[in-house]
Protein backbone atom coordinates (compact mmCIF):
# COMPACT_ATOMS: atom_id res chain seq x y z
CA UNK A 1 0.00 0.00 0.00
CA UNK A 2 2.78 2.26 0.88
CA UNK A 3 4.52 1.46 -2.38
CA UNK A 4 1.57 2.55 -4.53
CA UNK A 5 0.52 5.94 -3.31
CA UNK A 6 0.57 7.32 -6.83
CA UNK A 7 -2.00 4.78 -7.89
CA UNK A 8 -4.34 5.92 -5.18
CA UNK A 9 -3.99 9.66 -5.81
CA UNK A 10 -3.61 9.67 -9.62
CA UNK A 11 -7.34 9.37 -10.30
CA UNK A 12 -7.92 12.47 -8.10
CA UNK A 13 -5.82 14.74 -10.26
CA UNK A 14 -8.45 15.22 -12.99
CA UNK A 15 -11.06 15.73 -10.33
CA UNK A 16 -8.96 18.37 -8.63
CA UNK A 17 -8.28 19.96 -11.99
CA UNK A 18 -11.96 19.99 -12.74
CA UNK A 19 -12.65 21.51 -9.34
CA UNK A 20 -10.08 24.20 -9.96
CA UNK A 21 -11.63 24.96 -13.33
CA UNK A 22 -15.10 25.12 -11.82
CA UNK A 23 -13.85 27.38 -9.09
CA UNK A 24 -12.21 29.75 -11.65
CA UNK A 25 -15.35 29.85 -13.76
CA UNK A 26 -17.43 30.58 -10.69
CA UNK A 27 -15.10 33.40 -9.80
CA UNK A 28 -15.29 34.71 -13.36
CA UNK A 29 -19.09 34.60 -13.24
CA UNK A 30 -19.03 36.30 -9.85
CA UNK A 31 -16.86 39.10 -11.23
CA UNK A 32 -18.69 39.45 -14.55
CA UNK A 33 -22.19 39.80 -13.10
CA UNK A 34 -21.48 42.98 -11.12
CA UNK A 35 -19.70 44.54 -14.11
CA UNK A 36 -22.72 44.00 -16.34
CA UNK A 37 -24.95 45.49 -13.67
CA UNK A 38 -22.67 48.50 -13.43
CA UNK A 39 -22.73 48.94 -17.22
CA UNK A 40 -26.51 48.78 -17.20
CA UNK A 41 -26.59 51.32 -14.39
CA UNK A 42 -24.15 53.59 -16.22
CA UNK A 43 -26.16 53.23 -19.44
CA UNK A 44 -29.35 54.14 -17.60
CA UNK A 45 -27.60 57.12 -16.02
CA UNK A 46 -26.29 58.25 -19.44
CA UNK A 47 -29.76 57.88 -20.93
CA UNK A 48 -31.27 59.87 -18.06
CA UNK A 49 -28.65 62.61 -18.38
CA UNK A 50 -29.22 62.68 -22.14
CA UNK A 51 -32.92 63.21 -21.57
CA UNK A 52 -32.15 65.92 -19.01
CA UNK A 53 -29.77 67.61 -21.44
CA UNK A 54 -32.43 67.45 -24.14
CA UNK A 55 -34.96 68.99 -21.77
CA UNK A 56 -32.43 71.64 -20.75
CA UNK A 57 -31.72 72.36 -24.42
CA UNK A 58 -35.42 72.83 -25.05
CA UNK A 59 -35.69 75.09 -22.00
CA UNK A 60 -32.65 77.04 -23.22
CA UNK A 61 -34.21 77.48 -26.66
CA UNK A 62 -37.43 78.67 -25.03
CA UNK A 63 -35.52 81.13 -22.85
CA UNK A 64 -33.53 82.37 -25.85
CA UNK A 65 -36.74 82.89 -27.81
CA UNK A 66 -38.23 84.75 -24.86
CA UNK A 67 -35.03 86.80 -24.65
CA UNK A 68 -35.30 87.58 -28.37
CA UNK A 69 -38.87 88.80 -27.87
CA UNK A 70 -37.80 90.89 -24.89
CA UNK A 71 -34.97 92.38 -26.93
CA UNK A 72 -37.38 93.15 -29.74
CA UNK A 73 -39.66 94.87 -27.25
CA UNK A 74 -36.62 96.75 -25.90
CA UNK A 75 -35.71 97.87 -29.41
CA UNK A 76 -39.27 99.07 -29.90
CA UNK A 77 -39.05 100.99 -26.61
CA UNK A 78 -35.75 102.56 -27.69
CA UNK A 79 -37.25 103.59 -31.01
CA UNK A 80 -40.43 104.75 -29.32
CA UNK A 81 -38.34 106.86 -26.94
CA UNK A 82 -36.54 108.37 -29.93
CA UNK A 83 -39.64 109.12 -31.98
CA UNK A 84 -39.48 112.49 -33.28
CA UNK A 85 -38.81 114.82 -30.86
CA UNK A 86 -37.99 113.81 -34.25
CA UNK A 87 -35.46 111.18 -33.46
CA UNK A 88 -32.64 109.33 -35.16
CA UNK A 89 -32.54 105.57 -34.96
CA UNK A 90 -30.79 104.61 -31.70
CA UNK A 91 -28.28 101.79 -31.29
CA UNK A 92 -30.41 98.65 -31.03
CA UNK A 93 -29.75 95.44 -29.11
CA UNK A 94 -28.81 92.61 -31.53
CA UNK A 95 -31.17 89.69 -31.91
CA UNK A 96 -30.53 86.69 -29.65
CA UNK A 97 -32.78 84.10 -31.24
CA UNK A 98 -31.93 80.46 -30.47
CA UNK A 99 -29.34 79.07 -32.93
CA UNK A 100 -29.76 75.79 -34.73
CA UNK A 101 -28.39 72.71 -32.91
CA UNK A 102 -25.61 72.32 -35.47
CA UNK A 103 -24.48 75.88 -34.79
CA UNK A 104 -24.40 75.64 -31.04
CA UNK A 105 -21.02 76.32 -29.54
CA UNK A 106 -19.70 75.35 -26.14
CA UNK A 107 -20.21 77.96 -23.48
CA UNK A 108 -16.99 79.73 -22.63
CA UNK A 109 -16.72 80.80 -19.05
CA UNK A 110 -15.26 84.17 -18.20
CA UNK A 111 -12.90 84.55 -15.31
CA UNK A 112 -14.01 87.24 -12.87
CA UNK A 113 -11.72 90.09 -12.03
CA UNK A 114 -11.67 92.01 -8.79
CA UNK A 115 -12.37 95.73 -8.87
CA UNK A 116 -10.93 97.76 -6.04
CA UNK A 117 -13.02 100.78 -7.02
CA UNK A 118 -16.31 99.33 -5.83
CA UNK A 119 -15.13 96.14 -4.05
CA UNK A 120 -16.89 93.81 -6.46
CA UNK A 121 -16.05 91.01 -8.87
CA UNK A 122 -16.78 91.71 -12.51
CA UNK A 123 -16.55 89.47 -15.60
CA UNK A 124 -13.58 90.04 -17.86
CA UNK A 125 -14.10 90.69 -21.57
CA UNK A 126 -17.66 92.04 -21.36
CA UNK A 127 -18.43 95.55 -22.55
CA UNK A 128 -19.71 97.90 -19.83
CA UNK A 129 -23.40 98.63 -19.91
CA UNK A 130 -24.15 102.19 -20.97
CA UNK A 131 -26.57 104.09 -18.76
CA UNK A 132 -27.23 106.83 -21.28
CA UNK A 133 -30.51 107.19 -23.11
CA UNK A 134 -30.76 107.41 -26.89
CA UNK A 135 -29.86 110.92 -28.07
CA UNK A 136 -32.78 113.27 -28.48
CA UNK A 137 -33.49 115.44 -31.49
CA UNK A 138 -34.74 118.99 -31.03
CA UNK A 139 -38.50 119.43 -30.94
CA UNK A 140 -39.47 122.12 -33.42
CA UNK A 141 -43.23 121.56 -33.82
CA UNK A 142 -45.97 122.03 -31.24
CA UNK A 143 -46.96 118.36 -31.43
CA UNK A 144 -44.06 116.15 -30.24
CA UNK A 145 -43.53 112.69 -31.65
CA UNK A 146 -42.08 111.00 -28.56
CA UNK A 147 -44.67 109.50 -26.23
CA UNK A 148 -44.16 109.48 -22.48
CA UNK A 149 -43.41 105.94 -21.19
CA UNK A 150 -46.04 104.15 -19.16
CA UNK A 151 -46.39 105.53 -15.65
CA UNK A 152 -43.95 108.38 -16.30
CA UNK A 153 -44.73 112.08 -15.94
CA UNK A 154 -43.17 114.90 -17.96
CA UNK A 155 -43.36 118.56 -16.97
CA UNK A 156 -42.30 121.02 -19.67
CA UNK A 157 -42.10 124.75 -18.99
CA UNK A 158 -41.55 126.81 -22.14
CA UNK A 159 -41.24 130.41 -23.24
CA UNK A 160 -41.97 131.70 -26.75
CA UNK A 161 -41.18 135.14 -28.17
CA UNK A 162 -42.63 136.38 -31.45
CA UNK A 163 -42.42 139.54 -33.51
CA UNK A 164 -44.27 140.60 -36.64
CA UNK A 165 -44.53 143.78 -38.69
CA UNK A 166 -47.16 144.35 -41.37
CA UNK A 167 -47.75 147.28 -43.70
CA UNK A 168 -51.21 148.28 -44.82
CA UNK A 169 -52.42 150.85 -47.31
CA UNK A 170 -56.16 151.65 -47.33
CA UNK A 171 -57.83 153.71 -50.04
CA UNK A 172 -61.24 155.06 -49.05
CA UNK A 173 -62.88 157.12 -51.78
CA UNK A 174 -63.34 157.03 -55.54
CA UNK A 175 -61.20 157.79 -58.54
CA UNK A 176 -61.98 160.14 -61.41
CA UNK A 177 -59.10 158.82 -63.46
CA UNK A 178 -56.58 156.11 -62.41
CA UNK A 179 -54.12 158.78 -61.29
CA UNK A 180 -56.56 160.90 -59.26
CA UNK A 181 -58.19 159.78 -56.00
CA UNK A 182 -60.92 161.66 -54.20
CA UNK A 183 -61.06 160.49 -50.59
CA UNK A 184 -58.70 159.15 -47.92
CA UNK A 185 -55.37 157.35 -48.16
CA UNK A 186 -54.52 155.55 -44.90
CA UNK A 187 -51.02 154.08 -44.53
CA UNK A 188 -50.38 151.90 -41.50
CA UNK A 189 -47.57 149.87 -39.98
CA UNK A 190 -48.63 147.34 -37.37
CA UNK A 191 -45.86 145.96 -35.15
CA UNK A 192 -46.81 143.19 -32.73
CA UNK A 193 -44.70 141.59 -30.01
CA UNK A 194 -45.88 138.52 -28.10
CA UNK A 195 -44.45 136.53 -25.21
CA UNK A 196 -46.11 133.28 -24.17
CA UNK A 197 -45.13 131.29 -21.08
CA UNK A 198 -46.59 127.79 -21.17
CA UNK A 199 -46.64 124.95 -18.66
CA UNK A 200 -47.20 121.56 -20.31
CA UNK A 201 -47.81 118.30 -18.45
CA UNK A 202 -47.76 114.85 -20.08
CA UNK A 203 -48.56 111.46 -18.57
CA UNK A 204 -48.08 108.03 -20.13
CA UNK A 205 -51.14 105.85 -19.58
CA UNK A 206 -49.37 103.01 -21.41
CA UNK A 207 -46.51 102.64 -23.85
CA UNK A 208 -48.97 103.69 -26.58
CA UNK A 209 -51.27 106.16 -24.84
CA UNK A 210 -50.38 109.67 -23.67
CA UNK A 211 -52.39 112.55 -22.26
CA UNK A 212 -51.28 116.18 -22.33
CA UNK A 213 -52.51 119.47 -20.87
CA UNK A 214 -51.15 122.93 -21.75
CA UNK A 215 -51.78 126.13 -19.80
CA UNK A 216 -50.41 129.31 -21.49
CA UNK A 217 -50.00 132.81 -20.10
CA UNK A 218 -49.87 135.44 -22.84
CA UNK A 219 -48.46 138.95 -23.00
CA UNK A 220 -48.99 140.87 -26.25
CA UNK A 221 -48.09 144.40 -27.24
CA UNK A 222 -49.09 146.15 -30.45
CA UNK A 223 -48.01 149.45 -31.96
CA UNK A 224 -49.92 150.90 -34.89
CA UNK A 225 -48.14 153.68 -36.76
CA UNK A 226 -50.38 155.55 -39.24
CA UNK A 227 -50.53 158.73 -41.23
CA UNK A 228 -53.77 159.78 -42.80
CA UNK A 229 -53.06 161.65 -46.01
CA UNK A 230 -55.45 164.44 -47.09
CA UNK A 231 -56.50 165.01 -43.47
CA UNK A 232 -53.87 167.58 -42.64
CA UNK A 233 -51.72 165.21 -40.55
CA UNK A 234 -48.07 166.30 -40.67
CA UNK A 235 -46.63 163.47 -38.59
CA UNK A 236 -47.18 159.82 -37.81
CA UNK A 237 -49.71 158.88 -35.19
CA UNK A 238 -48.86 155.98 -32.88
CA UNK A 239 -51.58 153.94 -31.25
CA UNK A 240 -50.37 151.53 -28.58
CA UNK A 241 -52.31 148.70 -26.96
CA UNK A 242 -51.32 145.70 -24.88
CA UNK A 243 -52.88 142.79 -23.06
CA UNK A 244 -51.89 139.96 -20.77
CA UNK A 245 -53.58 137.08 -19.04
CA UNK A 246 -54.47 133.43 -19.31
CA UNK A 247 -54.52 132.05 -22.84
CA UNK A 248 -56.54 129.21 -24.32
CA UNK A 249 -56.02 125.99 -22.33
CA UNK A 250 -55.51 122.86 -24.46
CA UNK A 251 -55.92 119.11 -23.91
CA UNK A 252 -54.44 116.44 -26.20
CA UNK A 253 -54.58 112.64 -26.37
CA UNK A 254 -52.05 110.67 -28.47
CA UNK A 255 -51.98 107.01 -29.49
CA UNK A 256 -49.31 105.01 -31.30
CA UNK A 257 -51.11 103.16 -34.08
CA UNK A 258 -48.45 100.64 -35.14
CA UNK A 259 -45.14 99.11 -34.13
CA UNK A 260 -42.48 100.61 -36.32
CA UNK A 261 -38.75 100.04 -36.36
CA UNK A 262 -35.59 100.73 -38.35
CA UNK A 263 -36.65 101.65 -41.88
CA UNK A 264 -40.28 101.16 -40.81
CA UNK A 265 -42.51 104.20 -40.19
CA UNK A 266 -44.28 104.98 -36.93
CA UNK A 267 -47.78 106.46 -37.00
CA UNK A 268 -49.17 108.41 -34.05
CA UNK A 269 -52.74 109.67 -34.07
CA UNK A 270 -53.78 112.54 -31.85
CA UNK A 271 -56.79 114.66 -30.98
CA UNK A 272 -56.49 118.16 -29.51
CA UNK A 273 -59.19 120.24 -27.88
CA UNK A 274 -58.66 124.00 -27.53
CA UNK A 275 -60.82 125.93 -25.12
CA UNK A 276 -61.49 129.68 -25.13
CA UNK A 277 -60.38 130.50 -21.61
CA UNK A 278 -58.38 133.49 -22.85
CA UNK A 279 -59.92 136.92 -23.23
CA UNK A 280 -61.02 137.24 -26.85
CA UNK A 281 -61.47 140.06 -29.33
CA UNK A 282 -65.20 140.38 -28.58
CA UNK A 283 -64.60 140.95 -24.86
CA UNK A 284 -62.02 143.72 -25.05
CA UNK A 285 -63.12 147.33 -25.53
CA UNK A 286 -62.97 148.62 -29.12
CA UNK A 287 -62.34 152.28 -29.92
CA UNK A 288 -65.38 152.95 -32.08
CA UNK A 289 -65.89 156.58 -31.14
CA UNK A 290 -63.25 157.80 -33.57
CA UNK A 291 -63.33 155.02 -36.19
CA UNK A 292 -66.05 152.51 -37.00
CA UNK A 293 -67.99 151.57 -40.07
CA UNK A 294 -69.08 154.85 -41.64
CA UNK A 295 -66.60 156.92 -39.63
CA UNK A 296 -63.21 157.50 -41.28
CA UNK A 297 -61.45 159.81 -38.83
CA UNK A 298 -60.30 157.63 -35.93
CA UNK A 299 -58.59 154.38 -34.93
CA UNK A 300 -61.24 151.66 -34.73
CA UNK A 301 -58.73 149.50 -32.84
CA UNK A 302 -59.11 147.57 -29.57
CA UNK A 303 -57.90 149.44 -26.52
CA UNK A 304 -56.67 146.16 -25.03
CA UNK A 305 -55.31 143.26 -27.05
CA UNK A 306 -56.89 139.80 -26.62
CA UNK A 307 -55.06 136.77 -25.23
CA UNK A 308 -57.30 134.10 -26.78
CA UNK A 309 -58.84 133.28 -30.14
CA UNK A 310 -62.43 133.47 -28.94
CA UNK A 311 -63.44 130.09 -30.43
CA UNK A 312 -63.46 126.56 -29.14
CA UNK A 313 -61.78 124.18 -31.56
CA UNK A 314 -61.02 120.52 -32.07
CA UNK A 315 -58.05 119.31 -34.10
CA UNK A 316 -57.46 115.71 -35.21
CA UNK A 317 -54.10 114.86 -36.73
CA UNK A 318 -51.55 112.16 -37.44
CA UNK A 319 -47.79 112.26 -36.97
CA UNK A 320 -45.44 109.98 -38.88
CA UNK A 321 -41.80 109.17 -38.24
CA UNK A 322 -39.41 107.22 -40.44
CA UNK A 323 -36.11 106.19 -38.77
CA UNK A 324 -33.30 105.82 -41.28
CA UNK A 325 -29.96 105.75 -39.50
CA UNK A 326 -28.42 108.24 -38.81
CA UNK A 327 -31.46 110.52 -39.27
CA UNK A 328 -35.20 110.43 -38.70
CA UNK A 329 -37.71 111.99 -41.08
CA UNK A 330 -40.93 113.17 -39.48
CA UNK A 331 -44.01 115.26 -40.13
CA UNK A 332 -47.74 115.54 -39.51
CA UNK A 333 -51.09 116.38 -41.07
CA UNK A 334 -53.91 118.06 -39.15
CA UNK A 335 -57.26 119.79 -39.55
CA UNK A 336 -58.54 122.31 -37.00
CA UNK A 337 -62.25 123.03 -36.86
CA UNK A 338 -63.48 126.16 -35.05
CA UNK A 339 -66.95 125.88 -33.55
CA UNK A 340 -69.19 128.77 -34.50
CA UNK A 341 -70.58 131.17 -31.91
CA UNK A 342 -74.05 132.67 -31.82
CA UNK A 343 -75.32 135.94 -30.33
CA UNK A 344 -71.86 137.47 -30.50
CA UNK A 345 -71.41 141.13 -29.65
CA UNK A 346 -68.46 143.41 -29.01
CA UNK A 347 -67.91 146.10 -26.40
CA UNK A 348 -67.56 149.71 -27.54
CA UNK A 349 -65.65 152.46 -25.79
CA UNK A 350 -68.80 154.12 -24.50
CA UNK A 351 -70.03 150.90 -22.86
CA UNK A 352 -72.48 149.97 -25.58
CA UNK A 353 -72.68 146.55 -27.17
CA UNK A 354 -72.67 146.07 -30.93
CA UNK A 355 -74.50 142.93 -32.05
CA UNK A 356 -72.53 140.86 -34.57
CA UNK A 357 -74.82 137.84 -34.78
CA UNK A 358 -73.34 134.44 -35.66
CA UNK A 359 -69.58 134.25 -36.19
CA UNK A 360 -67.71 131.23 -37.55
CA UNK A 361 -63.93 131.47 -37.83
CA UNK A 362 -62.26 129.75 -40.76
CA UNK A 363 -60.94 126.22 -40.34
CA UNK A 364 -57.21 125.53 -40.58
CA UNK A 365 -55.55 122.83 -42.68
CA UNK A 366 -51.95 122.24 -41.65
CA UNK A 367 -48.98 120.06 -42.41
CA UNK A 368 -45.29 120.02 -41.54
CA UNK A 369 -42.21 118.00 -42.39
CA UNK A 370 -38.76 117.82 -40.85
CA UNK A 371 -35.55 115.90 -40.34
CA UNK A 372 -33.62 115.21 -37.14
CA UNK A 373 -29.94 114.40 -36.76
CA UNK A 374 -28.03 113.41 -33.62
CA UNK A 375 -24.58 114.97 -33.23
CA UNK A 376 -23.51 112.98 -30.17
CA UNK A 377 -25.04 111.43 -27.06
CA UNK A 378 -26.17 114.82 -25.72
CA UNK A 379 -26.58 117.22 -28.63
CA UNK A 380 -28.85 117.06 -31.67
CA UNK A 381 -30.29 119.37 -34.31
CA UNK A 382 -33.35 119.37 -36.56
CA UNK A 383 -34.79 121.36 -39.42
CA UNK A 384 -38.34 121.56 -40.71
CA UNK A 385 -41.09 123.50 -42.43
CA UNK A 386 -44.59 124.17 -41.11
CA UNK A 387 -47.52 125.49 -43.14
CA UNK A 388 -51.13 126.29 -42.27
CA UNK A 389 -53.93 127.47 -44.54
CA UNK A 390 -56.62 129.51 -42.73
CA UNK A 391 -60.08 129.66 -44.28
CA UNK A 392 -62.38 132.68 -44.55
CA UNK A 393 -64.49 133.86 -41.63
CA UNK A 394 -68.28 133.79 -41.91
CA UNK A 395 -70.78 136.14 -40.30
CA UNK A 396 -74.43 135.12 -40.23
CA UNK A 397 -73.73 132.41 -42.81
CA UNK A 398 -71.97 134.74 -45.28
CA UNK A 399 -68.29 135.36 -45.82
CA UNK A 400 -67.10 138.57 -44.16
CA UNK A 401 -66.56 141.39 -46.63
CA UNK A 402 -62.88 141.63 -47.44
CA UNK A 403 -62.19 138.22 -45.90
CA UNK A 404 -59.44 136.25 -47.63
CA UNK A 405 -57.77 132.89 -47.30
CA UNK A 406 -54.40 133.12 -45.55
CA UNK A 407 -51.33 130.88 -45.82
CA UNK A 408 -48.86 130.83 -42.95
CA UNK A 409 -45.44 129.31 -43.68
CA UNK A 410 -42.57 128.99 -41.21
CA UNK A 411 -39.04 127.63 -41.63
CA UNK A 412 -37.87 126.06 -38.36
CA UNK A 413 -34.43 125.27 -36.96
CA UNK A 414 -33.97 123.50 -33.64
CA UNK A 415 -31.28 122.27 -31.27
CA UNK A 416 -31.35 120.32 -28.04
CA UNK A 417 -28.86 119.46 -25.33
CA UNK A 418 -29.43 116.82 -22.67
CA UNK A 419 -28.39 118.22 -19.32
CA UNK A 420 -28.85 114.93 -17.44
CA UNK A 421 -30.89 111.74 -17.55
CA UNK A 422 -34.13 113.58 -16.74
CA UNK A 423 -33.74 117.10 -18.11
CA UNK A 424 -33.10 118.50 -21.59
CA UNK A 425 -32.81 122.03 -22.96
CA UNK A 426 -34.47 122.69 -26.32
CA UNK A 427 -34.36 125.73 -28.62
CA UNK A 428 -36.36 126.37 -31.79
CA UNK A 429 -36.11 129.32 -34.17
CA UNK A 430 -38.89 130.04 -36.67
CA UNK A 431 -38.62 132.41 -39.62
CA UNK A 432 -41.74 133.46 -41.50
CA UNK A 433 -41.67 132.84 -45.24
CA UNK A 434 -45.05 134.46 -46.03
CA UNK A 435 -46.13 138.06 -45.35
CA UNK A 436 -48.90 137.01 -42.95
CA UNK A 437 -46.58 134.88 -40.81
CA UNK A 438 -44.74 136.35 -37.80
CA UNK A 439 -41.31 137.49 -38.90
CA UNK A 440 -39.52 135.57 -36.16
CA UNK A 441 -40.40 133.25 -33.30
CA UNK A 442 -38.03 131.88 -30.69
CA UNK A 443 -39.04 129.06 -28.37
CA UNK A 444 -37.20 127.58 -25.41
CA UNK A 445 -38.39 124.35 -23.75
CA UNK A 446 -37.12 122.48 -20.68
CA UNK A 447 -38.76 119.01 -20.52
CA UNK A 448 -38.29 117.29 -17.15
CA UNK A 449 -39.22 113.61 -16.75
CA UNK A 450 -40.23 112.11 -13.41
Amino acid sequence: MKGKPSLLFTPLVPVLGMGAAVSAEAQEIAVTAPAENQLDALQMQINQQTRQLEEMRKILETQQNNLARLQQALNEELLADARAKGAPAPVLVPSMAAPAPAQQAPVQSRSPAYSQADDTWKPVGEAPVSDSRPPEVAQIFDQPGVLTPRGRFTLEPSLQYGYSANDRVALVGYTIIPALLIGLIDVRQVKTTTATATLTARYGLSNRWELEARVPYVYVNGDTVSREIFTGAAQDNVFNASGNGLGDVEFTARYQINQGGPDKPFYIGWLRYKSRTGRDLFEVTTDCVTRCIGNTTGTGLPLELPTGSGFEAIQPGITWLFPSDPVVFFGSFSYLHNFKRTNVSRTLINGEREDLGEIEAGDILGFNVGMGLSLNEKAAISIGYDQSTVGKTKQNGEYVAGGVRITLGTLLLGATYRLNQKTSLNFALGVGVTRDTPDVTFTMRVPITF
